[in-house]
């Protein structure tokens, strides 16, 4: 797959390696395709066959400092940690199959653990009161309950004598989990919180740009361990960095009026990030984003204007959708000019009528196509 940036805003020029389409300010010289194929993910010893958005850009003449609107800091990016706490089977099975073998039993399910050791390689720990003890009885883990902002303060990594803190939240999650990651930041000790669906899930794991460090999934139901493995998929995928190639543009063609589509992400973008677009899955124009000045229409570094209806969008886990289908609440992928890539939440859709250009670009011996709107 490749891609091409541009912008949709301005005018291009036939023969170039890089579009006209940024402000005059800035010399965009060179416009880079990749091309990758499928590769093999193995996590935690679980092996899958998954497909990459192969698709990347690079600006060798753009600033280099990092996105402020990065989706997460060194520390968020480390692993985390994933216990779970069910009884029913199909769930353990489930979570066995993806790599997590840590699982909580109540100290009346020993029966049950015993069961389960049979079946799989796991590593049972049983709750008892504030307790979570191994197999031999030894203390890993305490569980401290969280009901009202006077236990939140009461929690101090000094006090605890285990190495493992399992938070237990009651009803309202965001503050004290961000509290609580500000209160353990820089100690030694491990901090996980039970969480019963992906939401509370990614509310510990990304609070404060750090988060917690892991999660103990309390469910019993399978789509629940499929969502939590699918975010972390999400989460390995906007790590790798794309590969660039040149390419050069080879038409520019005025068209006829069409039903745009202007994305707003519920972030802030920087020059050199923008959405990856094209009439072909098999390449991808990186669209910049508004962040750019202009004499005609203030900043507006939330947006892209990306084509018409009937074009790609990249989306995470290395797949596409139509923009007419992106919607408030969907998340897409966001590349930089490096090729670093993140995701982004849809804040607004806006579809209007607007007149459109036809882009070409070739890498030999292909030639991709983008619409673009022209203002």
């Amino acid at each position: 797959m490749m891609s091409i940036v541009l912008s949709s805003a301005s005018s291009v020029a036939v023969g170039a390696r890089v579009t006209c389409l940024a402000p005059e300010t800035v010399n965009w010289d060179r416009c880079r395709f990749v091309t990758r194929k499928a590769f093999l993910l193995e996590r935690i010893g679980h092996v899958r066959n998954k497909a990459r958005l192969l698709a990347g850009c690079c600006w060798e003449t753009m600033p280099r400092a990092a996105s402020s609107s990065s989706v997460a800091s060194a520390d968020y990016e480390g692993a985390k940690e994933v216990w779970i706490w069910t009884e029913n089977k199909q769930v353990m099975t489930t979570a066995v199959e993806r790599g997590w073998n840590t699982f909580l039993f109540s100290s009346q399910n020993q029966g049950l653990a015993n069961e389960w050791s049979s079946l799989a390689l796991i590593n049972p720990l049983f709750v008892e009161e504030e307790d979570i003890l191994d197999a031999e009885k030894t203390r890993v883990a305490v569980v401290r309950k969280v009901v009202s902002p006077e236990d939140v303060k009461k929690l101090q990594p000094e006090n605890e004598q285990a190495q493992i803190v399992v938070i237990d939240f009651a009803d309202w999650q965001v503050i004290p989990a961000e509290n609580i990651v500000a209160t353990f930041q820089g100690s030694q000790k491990t901090v996980f919180a039970i969480s019963r669906n992906l939401s509370e899930a990614q509310i510990f794991l990304e609070a404060l740009e750090h988060g917690l460090c892991g999660v103990v999934l309390k469910v019993e139901d399978v789509n629940s361990v499929l969502d939590l493995k699918a975010y972390f998929d999400r989460r390995d995928e906007v790590k790798s960095l794309l590969n660039l190639e040149k390419a050069v543009i080879t038409g520019v063609y005025t068209a006829g009026m069409g039903d745009r589509v202007c994305v707003d992400l519920c972030c802030l973008m920087k020059p050199g990030e923008g959405l990856l677009v094209g009439s072909f899955a098999r390449g991808l124009f990186l669209v910049h984003s508004e962040c750019m000045e202009s004499d005609y229409i203030s900043s507006r570094p939330f947006r892209v204007n990306a084509g018409p209806v009937h074009a790609y969008v990249a989306v995470p886990g290395g797949r596409t959708c139509y923009l007419s289908e992106l919607k408030t609440g969907k998340e897409v992928i966001v590349v930089d000019q490096r090729g670093r890539q993140r995701t982004a939440v849809v804040g607004r859709v806006k579809i209007e009528s607007r007149p459109l250009i036809l882009v070409e670009a070739k890498v030999c011996p292909r030639v991709i196509t983008c619409w673009l709107l022209r203002e």
